[in-house]
């Protein structure tokens, strides 16, 4: 097992750049998280403010575009943020992106809104897009040299993890007792090969979960930063571009 990576490859800072309302593009402070169902204000953050409750409804503006009255958990993210670059105020889940076309590039770290319909042209390999618990999800497979896993993961731009696989899946004996490869541990196993988009990732680090719905696990960003992605999420597809 290896240790757990830094999750740099998380999204950092929502600031607005110059744009119509109609699109937008922003360099990233939040953490913006396509695998977290619901936005969420880090308590911290959200006392500063002088807010003291755990459930508010409130307008989040990014890339230009708003979202009114949308419901947000304030919650104590310290647990994945300990070891971001820059503090992080919270999360931007996918309950307030999926009204939109929504580009993300890693290298430079990107985030592209925009209407339907109205998003630049984009060449790359389309997946079906797929939601699970409130969470956007796409074909995947991980195997070892005697097992294959495959089905629906869930696409996590924010994940801090390159692959976790739900632990009734996982064939690694004793792991289910190894509490450090689940999202609050430290370490990690190795998966040898990783199939997404037609690509193929190999000796790739990964954890467990807890089955979470009917999905096999999450792809987070250290795979998916290996790509330029679009999240039509009002046309239900996944487009995938490698980068060169």
């Amino acid at each position: 097992m290896s240790p757990r990576p830094a999750s740099a490859l998380a999204f950092l800072a929502v600031i607005p750049a110059a744009g119509s309302a109609e699109a937008g593009e922003i360099a990233c402070r939040y953490i913006i998280d396509t695998g977290a169902a619901q936005t969420m204000l880090h308590e911290t953050k959200a006392q500063a403010e002088g807010i003291a409750d755990t459930d508010v409804t409130g307008d989040v503006r990014l890339a230009g575009v708003s979202v009114k009255t949308l419901p947000l958990k304030v919650a104590d993210l310290d647990g994945r943020t300990w070891n971001l670059p820059t503090p992080s105020a919270g999360v931007i889940g996918a309950d307030a992106l999926r009204g939109f076309v929504v580009d993300v590039a890693y290298a430079p770290c990107r985030l592209r809104l925009s209407r339907p319909g109205q998003a630049p042209r984009l060449a790359g390999r389309t997946l079906r897009l797929g939601w699970d618990l409130g969470r956007p999800t796409a074909q995947a497979s991980v195997s070892d040299d005697a097992h294959e896993v495959s089905g629906r993961f869930v696409i996590a731009t924010g994940g801090d993890v390159p692959v976790r696989l739900a632990d009734d899946l996982a064939q690694a004996p004793g792991a289910r007792e190894t509490r450090e490869l689940y999202p609050a541990g430290v370490w990690m196993a190795r998966l040898p090969q990783v199939r997404f988009a037609g690509a193929t990732g190999r000796d790739v680090a990964a954890g467990l979960m807890t089955p979470e719905g009917d999905v096999a696990g999450v792809i987070g960003g250290a795979v998916l930063a290996h790509f330029r992605l679009r999240f039509d999420f009002p046309a239900g597809r996944l487009l995938v571009q490698p980068v060169r």
